[in-house]
């Protein structure tokens, strides 16, 4: 396994073509923007190497019997997928960030398994290319993208409908060594931290959408591959001298429009092409892992949240009055209800047929359907602990001017005994959580990512098994009679 400082130093020898600001970046792994999410990513590496946290980071591989990082591992029981969500908890609370490698870990898993049964009923051979390339990813410790989401265009048309074709990606040539992509993949987390991309259709496709019916994977700086940085709240705070006014003095999170400009992938990397029977039972797995992810990855978060809300009540003097103790016990229990629903989604989860184990998929979108409101909640109690300061706070710089800082430290001053600066920083970092650049990775993410809200409910009728229901109550009204 590799160790963070040989994480970092992998990257800067990819050569991305990435743009931000409408200029070429030129050292993505060093640039102030881009790295602090980078500095997430590597503290997956560092934890790994932790004798205190090895057990939950690492795992054996099912398919080298090597010890690899559990952000690359196929889960082999009920205990793997509880332990996943354990540890990103931990990561979480450590960065209180996106650490970006759940996606990649939720599609292989997902992958994994339809491309097992794809093989099984059409006599292809997906099934050992995808563990192929799986098992080198293991034994190199890659991070890697999974790239789902499409621009999508018209959401009222099909991909196949679409006015310009390429607003969903598509296979665009056929060739006998490989074949040619064109479209792009929006909102992809950790793309800039990522050494490759791992291509999957973002929903299940029809006879008509065969072009469209595609997952493959190729190495991050493939020709033709073109990145643009997505903007956040806040972002060129990271810019600035100083590490106050930035909330979160190390780590971060972003996203990426990925744009694929007829990139050739040879055959050896593609897991599915043509075959749109198979792509709902894909996109419907990927989306259950990764709901069960935010029942991790967003309470981790959240315990930072927590803290940082309460630590900012004894920095303001309230934290004994009786109204600020129910806010912050409502904030834990909405965290742990989020917790409980991810653990439980997977202690209910079973194997497939090629051995991997799936979370169960309506208490994951239970999980999911929880996120998109819960951490709201939290961070508007975490808002109204904080106080009006947070946000009309003046900069670092004039915190360290020499004529305005004295008054400056005289009047924000809170508790005393307490230094200001210890009360700026920690109110800088509730506005990083709830209203800038961390919010991306934990308020607003937590409506949009792996689905929207009206997806997991779509789900939750799916698999809510309202008929058995209908069944039971007529047994118990007296209808029919209870013959099972």
């Amino acid at each position: 396994m590799l160790t963070a400082e040989q994480y970092l130093e992998s990257l800067r020898r990819i050569k991305y073509r990435a743009y931000l600001f409408g200029e070429q970046l030129e050292n993505v792994a060093d640039h102030p923007m881009v790295r602090p999410s980078i500095n997430a990513v590597a503290k997956t590496y560092e934890l790994a190497g932790d004798p205190r946290y090895e057990k939950l980071m690492t795992a054996e591989s099912n398919l080298s019997g090597k010890k690899i990082n559990r952000f690359t591992h196929l889960h082999q029981s009920a205990g793997d997928l509880i332990d996943k969500v354990k540890m990103q908890r931990l990561v979480g609370q450590k960065t209180a960030a996106c650490f970006q490698r759940c996606v990649g870990l939720d599609a292989f898993n997902a992958v994994d398994s339809v491309t097992y049964e794809m093989d099984r009923e059409l006599g292809t051979g997906y099934h050992v290319r995808f563990r192929n390339f799986l098992q080198r990813v293991q034994n190199e410790d890659l991070v890697v993208d999974g790239a789902m989401t499409d621009p999508k265009g018209d959401r009222s048309l099909r991909p196949s409908r679409q006015a310009d074709p390429d607003l969903f990606l598509r296979v665009s040539e056929k060739r006998k060594d490989g074949i040619i992509i064109r479209g792009a993949k929006a909102h992809q987390t950790g793309a800039l931290s990522s050494h490759e991309i791992l291509v999957m259709p973002t929903l299940a496709m029809g006879p008509e959408d065969e072009d469209y019916s595609v997952c493959f994977a190729t190495p991050a700086d493939t020709a033709g591959i073109i990145y643009v940085y997505g903007r956040q709240s806040c972002d060129t705070r990271k810019l600035e001298e100083g590490t106050i006014d930035v909330g979160n003095c190390r780590y971060g999170g972003h996203e990426c429009l990925v744009i694929f400009e007829d990139v050739f992938i040879p055959w050896e990397r593609v897991f599915m092409c043509g075959e749109h029977q198979y792509t709902a039972a894909l996109v419907e797995r990927f989306a259950g892992y990764h709901r069960q992810s935010y029942g991790g990855c967003k309470v981790g978060v959240g315990d930072v949240l927590i803290g940082a809300a309460a630590q900012a009540a004894e920095y303001n003097g309230i934290s004994n009055a009786s109204h600020i103790k129910d806010k912050i016990i409502e904030m834990i229990h909405l965290n742990e209800t989020l917790y409980s629903c991810g653990i439980a989604c997977s202690s209910q989860g079973c194997a497939t047929a090629s051995g991997t184990y799936l979370i169960d998929l309506l208490l994951a979108n239970v999980c999911k359907q929880n996120v998109t409101r819960f951490p709201y909640e939290i961070s508007r109690l975490a808002e109204d602990i904080a106080g009006g300061l947070m946000v009309t706070m003046p900069s670092e710089q004039d915190f360290r001017h020499p004529e305005i800082g004295p008054y400056l430290e005289k009047y924000l001053q809170g508790a005393e005994g307490v230094p200001t600066e210890h009360r700026l920083r920690m109110l800088r970092l509730i506005e990083n959580l709830t209203l800038g650049a961390a919010a991306v990775g934990y308020r607003t993410e937590s409506m949009h990512g792996a689905g929207s809200p009206q997806a997991q409910r779509i789900m939750i009728r799916r698999q809510g098994g309202l008929d058995q229901k209908k069944k039971l109550a007529r047994v118990i009204a007296g209808i029919e009679e209870d013959r099972e």
